[in-house]
């Protein structure tokens, strides 16, 4: 990755970036050849449109991109997608694209999921002389591939023994101390709910658990939905619906993003990183409607629909997670379709009941650009998931609410007055944007990781040296 990030202009084309509202000033400026062809092409100054440019020669010698006011990443993405390979730099001198913005947003748009084809065309590359710009950007951009990758990876190649690996693999990278539960054991450790939901495949289940940065830091717990394929169980899911159930551990995959990017940016906390990682399969041991199982919590849960497999897990996981008081709560994980119904594949729910951490996640997704919405945990809406045997049911049988009823079941395995929030995220990109191609996503990674810079600034400021491994 670094190869597409470099330090020396030696060499480099000219990027000029010109904001909508100054192309006629900007195209003034320009000499009468290079007015000539900029009319003789019929370019349209649009935000998001690039130009290439002929040098005396003919030869290509620079390009023009019209950006956004106030310009982004995503003006960064699109100017990369649209440029052939070589080093090129940004003419900027209004100062309109912060530099590890526009490095990260050149990177992202760069990502390829290549692990089943031959590598496509050199890319290009991107002057940044200032290194603490690259070094940011990269380390951001290799947390999100690295959610990218694992959502892109089919079920044969990644179920939970290839998650755990993954994670496995993270840990000595980022100096992570590495633990896992696997199938039988987890009845015996008290975690029913996870072993109940991956009892059928023949590819145990497990909790997956990661500890990183200083004991005595800020305790952050990250919570990621790991079901590497769904088939919805008992309750089948229809074909077109299992199509893109390899993307169903996206929660898992974004919190281990997360962990590598807080790990390389050194952030002044103590991150636990639970995930329990199923396979929702059909056969002999699968749980089925109407059963009722025991949670890690205690609380007894119907079975209404072996579909609604995902809080099942994440309610052993949260319990957990919850019982060591952890300053700051997050989970994320591909749960509804109703979040998609309601707010399209682009916009993650997000649930809270804590007023002040809404406002900074939301505030948060606006920063980096990849907004959230807020969903209500809407309380009378808790009477759905009522059973008449059991103390809750898993699913509500109305077809009305399905993201806040499957949120205000989490909040059952949560501790009243925790700061905690639940992300509902598609993981996927149904279509291609600048710098978002189209599948795998870490959808609410980068939300999250200036969440958690914002909200610890202080601690970073008020230790020295960072986060020790």
């Amino acid at each position: 990755m670094t190869a597409l990030l470099l330090a020396d202009p030696h060499g480099s084309r000219p990027i000029h970036l010109v904001p909508c509202s100054r192309w006629s000033a900007w195209l003034s400026e320009q000499p009468a050849n290079r007015r000539a062809w900029i009319a003789s092409t019929g370019f349209a100054p649009e935000a998001g449109k690039t130009l290439l440019l002929p040098g005396p020669d003919g030869a290509l010698a620079a390009a023009v991109a019209v950006v956004h006011e106030p310009a982004t990443l995503w003006d960064a993405a699109a100017v990369a997608a649209a440029l052939p390979r070589g080093g090129w730099r940004l003419e900027d001198p209004r100062g309109v694209l912060d530099p590890a913005e526009a490095a990260l947003g050149w990177l992202l748009a760069l990502y390829r999921f290549e692990r089943y084809r031959k590598p496509g065309e050199e890319p290009p590359a991107l002057v940044v002389p200032d290194a603490a710009a690259r070094t940011r950007a990269e380390t951001v951009a290799r947390a999100v591939r690295l959610a990218r990758d694992l959502v892109n990876t089919p079920a044969n190649d990644l179920g939970p023994a290839e998650l755990e690996a993954a994670a496995a693999e993270l840990a000595l990278e980022t100096g992570a101390r590495f633990s896992s539960i696997v199938g039988e054991a987890l009845l015996e450790a008290g975690y029913p709910l996870v072993y109940a939901v991956g009892a059928a495949s023949p590819r145990p289940p497990r909790l997956i658990e990661l500890v990183w940065g200083e004991p005595d830091a800020p305790k952050v717990t990250l919570v990621g939905k790991g079901v590497c394929f769904d088939t919805g169980g008992l309750d089948i899911k229809p074909s077109s619906a299992m199509l893109l159930m390899k993307k169903d551990m996206g929660g898992a995959a974004v919190m281990l993003g997360l962990l590598r990017a807080v790990a390389g940016l050194g952030l002044p906390l103590r991150l636990r990183v639970l995930v329990p990682a199923v396979e929702n399969a059909i056969g002999g041991r699968a749980f089925r409607p109407g059963d009722v199982l025991r949670s890690r919590k205690g609380i007894t849960v119907e079975i209404a629909n072996t579909d609604a497999e995902g809080r099942l897990i994440l309610a052993d996981a949260l319990f957990e997670a919850d019982r060591e008081d952890p300053d700051l709560l997050l989970d994320a994980a591909t749960l509804t379709g109703a979040a998609r119904v309601a707010l399209g594949p682009e916009l993650p729910a997000l649930f809270t009941p804590d007023e002040a951490l809404a406002g900074e996640l939301l505030a948060a997704g606006e920063r980096v650009g990849e907004p959230l919405w807020r969903l209500p945990l809407h309380a009378p809406y808790r009477k759905y998931l009522e059973s008449r045997i059991a103390d809750i049911a898993n699913a509500s049988q109305k077809n009305f609410a399905g993201a806040i009823t499957a949120a205000l079941f989490l909040q059952e395995f949560v501790s009243p007055g925790r700061a905690w929030a639940h992300l509902d995220v598609f993981a996927w990109n149904d279509e291609s944007r600048p710098g978002r191609p189209k599948g795998g996503e870490a959808t609410g990674l980068r939300p999250l990781l200036e969440l958690l810079e914002h909200r610890f600034a202080h601690d970073r400021e008020r230790r020295s040296g960072g986060a020790r491994r």
